[in-house]
């Protein structure tokens, strides 16, 4: 980027799902020309459709996509682009590729590469922020990685501490370390994910600071000198260290507090000559001292909460000061309304330990409302790919204050469906509303001292949501019935000449199985006996192809869903059930492998098998690393026994549902 005035006309966005639809829609406000790029797994995405022209650059691996600089410099020159916006994520904090896209004589949506460089690197950055005076966790960053070395610095820092990737973040390469018995296993396993994930196995160690807040100021800073902050978020809901619920403002914060910890950003960004956006983060205690944590040199996540405080588009301000513009407010302009909360819509499996999913998307309906907005990046008959980020949306909510944001967010998951695959909706709902989060009181510890395991597990399915799951199977069995013939009255529809038709299901959601019988009793109503001896009374009201309106003993409900072959999917009162009826379908893929087969929860890379055929095994024994979206899985033993096959070898690609390796129980044998 460079100090003089640069007009900007064409930007090609280095990115894909819900940010680069994002970019593109403040860009087309602008009258910019927008240039999208494209794996081929992405032929048809969202972010391809919102683009004025999209360019193809290579197969679907992000190493042959979205992080190959040479193919996407390639695009902007093909294309005519005058600048490039990284987006978060891929090459967004790689400052080769900043300093490529200068050096091709094209404006770089971010800060100059030398920041990027610094800041990428937590050992560097850590460094420099004790030599300007910002607080910082103790810990060590020293460039000595042997194992020796981390050893040594370990004892002098104490335990509990944290293992964390030097060069990089989103919860890849970082482990919490209970005590030096543990630490030589997190150290390995923090520089294998973080070697695949960055490129380095670089590590720093830090002082766990227990039950901390995860605190961060968005700071903007131009090319004249002009550097201020635009408030805090709170990020301290997280699971595996990555956020899930974010808000502006802290709901601790004061001002006395906002104006030191909006200083010490304001002096980093200053001290490493910053422009353009970035955010400098920090973990607040419960006594009010704050350490710092990182700056991601880029757009955040969670911006739209700052957005929706400040009224400022943090994207247009972003091409603005790219072309060599001032800022054009001062600290003193900056006024923030109200609160904002965002939750971030994963496919992902909550009761498997929150183990991303991915799959077809076959229906998608994203909220409205007052004061909320859905960034998104999926729509129907697309897919949520196994080679990227499992995040698919993100929904904001704006209230006058924090409870009024909280209350339309719940409301707003409420109205939002996605089937075809797992998501965190329910989990969302439930994290919301919980009297911790609801006070305010949420810290980084906030999921495990509120979920335990038997929270985080799917509801079971109630009679009503069985006899709600039948009577929608039955319709559209019927309607495909009656489309295929010539001419049936309305009448006739659930008619019988003798006794009333039963109609028997046997629905399975997960672990459980529920038989089900239906009667209908006219065209719209039914009694359906559920659950044991359960009867229940449904009549349904209206009903379109994913939506229906339904009398459930009495109470009038809504349900999203969607039907395919013997499969239903329902949202129902905020909860999600993904059901089959096993008397139209044939043994799964795990009945026909046998009891002790392990089955690859989702497509991934094989990274290592730890057993061969033969080796006796005992249950929750580590078996296999899969790695998938950006992270490594364990997969273990469900039950003891002997190996008797193994189907896949160290770096295999793995399809969802194959069978990687099968047990042969010892009691069986």
């Amino acid at each position: 980027m460079t100090k003089g005035e640069t007009p900007i006309a064409i930007i090609l966005v280095a990115n894909r799902g819900e940010i680069a639809c994002r970019i593109a829609r403040t860009a087309k406000a602008m009258g910019l020309r927008v240039i999208a790029v494209y794996a081929e797994a992405d032929a048809g995405a969202p972010h391809v459709m919102a683009a004025d022209e999209a360019v193809c650059i290579g197969p679907a691996p992000a190493a042959e996509s979205y992080l190959n600089a040479g193919r996407i410099l390639d695009a902007a020159k093909a294309s005519g682009a005058d600048a490039i916006h990284p987006g978060y994520g891929f090459l967004s904090e790689n400052a080769a590729f900043a300093r490529a896209v200068v050096d091709a004589d094209l404006v770089f949506i971010g800060p100059p590469p030398e920041a990027i460089d610094l800041m990428g690197d937590k050992a560097k950055a850590k460094r420099r922020m004790i030599d300007a005076g910002v607080p910082c966790v103790p810990g060590y960053q020293g460039e000595d990685q042997s194992d020796d070395a981390l050893v040594e610095a370990s004892k002098e820092i104490g335990y509990p501490l944290m293992v964390k990737a030097a060069a990089g973040g989103g919860g890849r390469g970082m482990r919490l370390v209970e005590d030096g018995a543990a630490l030589a296993a997190a150290v390995g396993t923090a520089r294998s994910e973080a070697a695949n994930a960055f490129g380095s196995g670089e590590l720093i160690l830090e002082k766990a600071i227990i039950r901390p807040r995860h605190v961060e100021i968005q700071v903007f800073a131009d090319a004249h000198g002009g550097t201020i902050h635009l408030g805090e978020r709170d990020c301290s809901v997280q699971r595996r260290h990555q956020k899930v619920l974010e808000e502006a403002p802290c709901p601790v914060m004061t001002p006395a507090l906002r104006e030191a910890m909006g200083a010490a950003a304001v002096k980093a960004a200053r001290d490493i000559n910053y422009v353009g956006a970035g955010t400098v983060e920090f973990l607040l205690d419960a006594d009010g001292a704050f350490y710092f944590l990182e700056m991601n040199t880029r757009l955040q996540v969670e911006h739209p909460v700052t957005e929706m405080v400040s009224g400022i588009d943090l994207v247009a301000l972003q091409i603005r000061v790219a072309q060599g513009e001032a800022l054009p407010l001062q600290q003193s302009d900056v006024v923030l309304n109200g609160c904002a909360i965002e939750a971030r819509l994963y496919a992902e499996d909550v009761g498997a330990g929150f183990l991303p999913a991915a799959g077809p998307v076959d229906y998608w309906r994203p909220a409205g409302g007052d004061g909320v907005r859905v960034d998104a990046g999926v729509a129907a008959g697309g897919a949520v790919s196994p080679f990227y980020d499992p995040m698919v949306a993100k929904v904001i909510a704006h209230g006058a204050t924090r409870n009024e944001a909280r209350r339309r967010l719940i409301r707003a998951l409420n109205d939002t469906a996605l089937f075809g695959i797992a998501t965190n909706r329910s989990f969302l709902i439930d994290a919301l509303s919980k009297p911790a989060f609801a006070r305010g009181e949420a810290t980084t510890a906030f999921i495990a001292e509120n979920f335990d395991e038997s929270a985080l597990a799917p509801p079971p399915m109630s009679a009503a949501t069985a006899a709600t799951a039948a009577v929608l199977l039955h319709l559209a069995g019927r309607d495909a019935a009656a489309a295929a013939a010539i001419d049936v009255p309305a009448p006739l529809l659930n008619w019988a000449s003798a006794t009333p038709i039963h109609t028997p299901y046997r629905l399975q959601c997960r672990d459980q199985v529920e038989q089900a019988t239906l009667v209908p009793q006219d065209a719209d109503a039914f009694i359906v006996q559920a659950g044991g001896d359960d009867e229940v009374a449904i009549r349904m009201i209206k009903r379109d192809k994913h939506e229906a309106c339904a009398s459930v003993d009495g109470v009038r409900t809504r349900v999203f869903f969607n039907v395919d072959g013997a499969r239903i999917q329902i949202a129902l009162n905020g909860r999600d059930f993904d059901i089959v009826n096993l008397n139209a379908v044939y043994e799964s893929t795990a009945d026909a492998a046998g009891a002790g087969a392990v089955i690859a929860p989702m497509h991934g890379a094989l990274i290592d098998v730890f057993v061969e055929k033969g080796q006796t095994v005992s249950k929750g024994e580590r078996l296999a690393i899969l790695e998938a979206m950006k992270m490594q899985h364990e997969l273990t033993a469900d039950i003891d026994g002997d190996v008797g096959a193994v189907h896949y070898a160290a770096g295999a690609q793995i399809p969802a549902g194959a069978v990687i390796l099968e047990i042969v129980n010892a009691a069986e044998q």
